[in-house]
């Protein structure tokens, strides 16, 4: 059975899939285009290399491992028939410590005192807040949420996630169904953003919710880009405590767009799911399927690419 790679995880890893029984091909996402080799090939294991490979006309291909959690990168006219498996999971822990970051760097103003520092300026800031007490929604209850909201619960939050089906979860004090939010929006203290991208959440936090949101609240952003309306959040900023997005609509981000000169936007280039673990645990996961693929066993993971998930 053969397996094409579009990024490898060094000598020992790629001779453990070897050693399933896999032959293994390697190339390059940014440049890979199809070739007789790789048409013939059974698995895929990438990102996002369907820009320049056409899997239309891979007829062997029975399974694509995907490196992210997000699936939106998928042909919508895939052959039916095809496993998919994404790496769910796989970056929720560092995702989640970043959530806490950005709530505590809005509350504690760090932008402010870095300020300060990089002008050798000693001035003390006097409207500091605490999360202690706040009200936290969660548009979204996977598995970024989870280990967001897990690693909140020190802080003494009153937690409360929103999903399609309402069906409660651990680390949260209640879950409502999504279509709940907006009525409940003017609660909330900070509201983070943990939707896949799907036709059904483009553009889902729109003006409407924002307008409906209490004043000097906290928004936060770490699905996809295609969830929030970046022209809505450029008439409603100013609403906001603090903004903290690491996804958005077009990446890398232009140096001409506007929400450059937010002032009480942080932004980050979708960095939030590094860690030094991050590589360690995508390959356990395609190790794993790719150990139960050849064997027949049911895969980790799999997604129904029109849903989303």
């Amino acid at each position: 059975m053969k397996v094409l790679f579009t990024y490898g995880y060094g000598k020992e890893n790629m001779t453990s899939i070897a050693d399933l029984g896999y032959e293994i091909y390697i190339d390059s996402e940014k440049t890979i285009t199809n070739n007789q080799e790789y048409d013939d090939v059974d698995v895929l294991v990438c990102y996002n290399p369907f820009q320049t490979l056409n899997i239309h006309i891979m007829k062997n291909l029975k399974f694509i491992q995907l490196s992210s959690t997000g699936v939106d990168q998928i042909p919508q006219n895939i052959e039916t028939g095809i496993l998919i498996a994404n790496n769910h999971g796989g970056y929720s822990i560092p995702i989640g410590e970043w959530v806490v970051l950005k709530i505590l760097e809005i509350y504690k103003n760090t932008k402010y005192f870095y300020k300060l520092q990089e002008n050798k300026k000693w001035k003390l800031n006097g409207n500091l807040l605490e999360l202690k007490g706040k009200q936290i929604a969660f548009l979204g209850t996977g598995t970024v949420a989870t280990e967001s909201a897990k690693r909140l619960q020190g802080f003494e939050t009153n937690i409360i996630g929103f999903s399609k089906s309402g069906k409660r979860k651990d680390f949260f004090n209640e879950v409502y169904k999504i279509e709940e939010f907006e009525n409940m929006a003017a609660l909330f203290d900070v509201v983070i953003l943990t939707l896949p991208h799907t036709s059904e959440t483009y553009h889902f936090f729109n003006e409407k919710y924002m307008k409906a949101m209490k004043y000097a609240s906290v928004l936060i952003n770490v699905a996809r880009g295609k969830v929030l309306d970046e022209k809505a959040l450029m008439n409603n900023y100013e609403k906001f405590l603090g903004i903290a997005l690491d996804v958005f609509e077009e990446e890398p981000l232009e140096v001409t767009s506007p929400l450059w000169d937010i002032p009480n936007l942080l932004i980050s280039p979708h960095n939030s799911w590094i860690s030094e673990m991050r590589n360690t645990r995508r390959f356990d996961l395609i190790y794993e399927n790719l150990r139960r693929f050849i064997n027949n066993e049911n895969i980790i993971n799999e997604v129904d690419v029109k849903r989303g998930y």
